[in-house]
């Protein structure tokens, strides 16, 4: 498969502004989707926010097993990070990462009522793009205030939202400016956060169908009826061609449609709960 990179120039401008507004915050939510939690940990928001309180928001973890979501949990505890699982459909998940925001923020608050002050706390909601960012922050605003969208970039500037004790602020998905691990570039072109417009969908589902048949080929066979997994790659593709009906004229496999019926299938959660890391 051909290297992935994505870095459209909007995202410089975007960085820029979010390391301007740092000052004007008093903590960081990162928001990351749980299914590909590593791929979405972005090195130059690592070294942005080293200073300030952070609170790990492991998103969608609906679409992963519990024991997926403890694990990576444990994992960013053992690293001396907070982090939380949140599905932005769940009060109670939802109610979980406010405490955490707020705990994380402890100090903070406690100096200002030190001072008399009862000002709401600032924190800037921050990944990569589609991780969630905007939902998550509707959720904890228990209304529509953040604009959302399925696909990568449609936050394009940033956006205060006021929320009782909490002013947030969303920011536009920001990618590392190059990939060196192609694992989690292809993660991430799974779940959505990379332009599909650069992407060979056909080459995409290939791979994903072959991770898929060493990690959860329990998975396949509920999903696709595949059974026989000593095949070659191609030989799943078509297997799912030939279960979904996806044929041309003369018999040919369609590969085109199969394709981004996987990739929407599996974006969607269809295909089952899989964390890829």
């Amino acid at each position: 498969m051909k290297t992935i990179q994505w870095f459209p120039g909007h995202m410089t401008k975007a960085l820029r502004m979010m390391e301007e507004n740092l000052k004007l915050v008093d903590g960081v939510v990162l928001v990351l989707d749980s299914r590909a939690a590593f791929a979405c940990l972005n090195p130059v928001h690592g070294k942005m926010f080293a200073a300030k309180p952070a609170v790990y928001a492991l998103n969608k973890c609906d679409l992963v097993e519990k024991a997926d979501a403890d694990r990576l949990i444990s994992h960013f505890a053992a690293e001396g990070k907070r982090a939380v699982a949140v599905n932005a459909f769940d009060k109670r998940s939802v109610g979980k990462l406010k405490e955490q925001i707020f705990a994380a923020l402890e100090e903070k608050r406690r100096k200002n009522r030190e001072k008399g002050m009862n000002k709401a706390l600032r924190v800037m909601v921050a990944g990569i793009p589609n991780t969630g960012k905007s939902t998550i922050i509707n959720a904890l605003a228990g209304e529509k205030k953040a604009v959302t969208g399925d696909k990568a970039g449609v936050t394009k500037g940033k956006q205060w939202i006021k929320i009782g004790d909490l002013e947030l602020l969303d920011t536009p998905g920001t990618m590392p400016p190059s990939f060196e691990n192609q694992t989690y570039a292809k993660h991430l072109a799974y779940l959505g956060s990379i332009n599909d417009d650069i992407l060979d969908f056909e080459e995409l589902t290939l791979e994903l169908l072959t991770e898929l048949a060493q990690q959860k080929p329990r998975l396949l066979t509920e999903k696709y009826g595949i059974t026989d997994f000593a095949v070659e790659p191609s030989e799943l593709y078509n297997a799912v061609c030939r279960r979904r009906g996806f044929l041309l004229k003369g018999g040919e496999y369609d590969y085109e449609r199969c394709a981004k019926a996987v990739i929407d299938d599996f974006r969607k959660g269809r295909i089952g709960k899989i964390a890829l890391e």
